[in-house]
């Protein structure tokens, strides 16, 4: 049994991060064990969440994941807190498009069987907020909310008419919160600038917001609500458990090594054959140490990533050593695989570029065919170069920052055999990027989309996988078991 809320608005910019993030620091500085969470699949806003609690922030994502996957990754993440905070995606009731409510903030507070406290700005209206309030609670029955925190209030007198409409209504008024300029934080062309790029002032930026949400909110009252939250029911999610018995479809490694690269393959599910994991060498020729050592990419350039990740490749084996391509000239000794995440490799660049040694040391070993994962900013640091910046060379390929916004969920099948997965897996992914990188996929493609585009993208070659779509382990976490075997050797 944990304590819990949902923080979700009508609509993005309502200020849902700094409510969830005020609440969570608060509520750690009184003293609780909080656990944080953030519905779908954002990146930037736990590790605020995570530096409000001293907690991993964690992503409950229904569409990657799936729904029967949220209570039990839940369960893991807030196992033996004292409350849980859940921060929503943009409307509460907004999901995965064209998909009604799946993915969506209302889809997870009924899967959580939590209690949703709606954020409202009522920067620009008095009586109408009563009426904004009315048809979210009537929307769906199922989702119930359990008060409303108003913020941007004017003054005192907007306060008081804002609070004298919502009697009308029936739902409590649990906190309002003033216009605050010193809470606000920096934003770029993916959202807020993420917590590792300016660690000092995100300090004292959530510091802000705490004060705010005391001055402003019933703390009590918010505590009394997220205990009326009913047990859950189920296990925890494990890694272990998730692993399960080996079941590896992926043959002997020595065998798919010796396959060359076939065609081009359309869009389509494809039988096995083709690339395979890599030889498990590491980048100074000595077989890899016993486990295996997997090195994943973090720093200020690299702040995209799952927390369950780590956790499975520990579990299948691994061990896991984090490295900062900014400032580390060599990967960890004995490294025998390279997870490359999400991030800002755009605004790096010219320092990612300097780094001259790694650069060479990363090409080392993808040439020596060891496992390498790329996802988003991994992939462009594997390319030839980035915004004319020379990068890895991993993949000849080159990148750009562009003016459009590719975002949304994706659904994909491996077509070849690689280091990730075998031919015809599938699985949910997401993509958010302002780049482009031409080509768009090798001669043997990371993924074939089929929904809700068909196209090919990324690449494998060797023990490379390097992709635009991010995807998350829990679904498959025969990825990590594969990926680690392939580090093995």
């Amino acid at each position: 049994m944990v304590a819990r809320l949902v923080i979700a608005a009508p609509s993005s910019g309502s200020g849902k991060t700094t409510v969830a993030t005020g609440l969570m620091a608060a509520f750690a500085q009184a003293g609780l064990a909080v656990s944080p969470h953030k519905v779908g699949p954002d990146y930037i806003d736990p590790g605020y969440h995570s530096l409000a609690t001293g907690r991993p922030g964690r992503n409950l994502d229904a569409y990657m994941c799936g729904p029967e996957l949220v209570a039990p990754l839940f369960a893991h993440g807030a196992r033996g807190c004292d409350l849980a905070v859940v921060e929503g995606v943009m409307g509460l009731y907004d999901g995965a498009s064209g998909l009604g409510e799946l993915a969506s903030t209302a889809q997870v507070s009924k899967l959580l069987r939590a209690p949703v406290v709606l954020v409202v700005d009522a920067s620009s209206q008095s009586r109408s907020v009563a009426a904004l309030v009315h048809g979210f609670v009537s929307f769906d029955p199922q989702v119930r909310i359990g008060g409303v925190i108003l913020n941007k209030v004017g003054s005192d007198r907007h306060e008081a008419l804002l609070r004298e409409a919502m009697e009308d209504v029936g739902v409590p008024v649990l906190g309002a919160l003033r216009r605050a300029p010193q809470v606000d934080t920096p934003s770029r062309h993916l959202g807020l600038v993420p917590v590792a790029e300016r660690r000092a002032d995100a300090v004292a930026a959530v510091a802000a917001m705490a004060e705010q949400v005391r001055a402003g909110c019933d703390l009590d009252a918010l505590l009394a609500l997220a205990r009326t939250a009913p047990p859950l029911g189920g296990q925890p999610w494990e890694p272990e458990s998730a692993l399960g018995p080996d079941q590896s479809a992926r043959g002997s490694a020595a065998a798919l090594r010796a396959q060359p690269d076939p065609a081009p393959p359309a869009c389509e599910e494809r039988g096995p054959g083709g690339t395979a994991p890599g030889s498990g060498r590491n980048g100074v020729g000595r077989a890899p140490a016993r486990p295996p050592v997997v090195a994943v990419a973090g720093g200020s350039a690299f702040t995209f990533s799952y927390a369950e990740h780590t956790e499975l490749l520990a579990a299948a084996g691994a061990e896991v050593v984090t490295f900062d391509p900014l400032r580390d000239e060599q990967l960890p000794p004995g490294t025998s695989g390279l997870v490359i995440g999400g991030g800002f490799p755009e605004v790096y660049a010219a320092e990612l570029s300097a780094n001259e040694r790694l650069r060479k040391a990363v090409a080392e070993l993808a040439r020596s065919g060891a496992p390498v994962a790329a996802e988003c900013a991994g992939l462009l640091y594997l390319a030839r170069s980035l915004d004319g910046q020379p990068m890895c060379g991993v993949l000849d390929a080159d990148a750009r920052m562009s003016g459009r916004l590719t975002l949304g969920y994706r659904e994909a099948v491996a077509v070849r055999d690689n280091s990730l997965a075998v031919a015809g897996t599938r699985l949910r992914g997401h993509e958010f990027h302002r780049t482009v990188i031409e080509p768009g996929a090798g001669a043997t493609p990371a993924w074939g989309l089929v929904h809700p585009e068909r196209r090919v993208e990324g690449f494998v070659q060797g023990g490379v996988h390097a992709s635009y779509l991010h995807t998350h382990w829990a679904a498959r976490p025969e990825v990590a078991r594969r990926f680690t075997e392939g580090c093995a050797g």
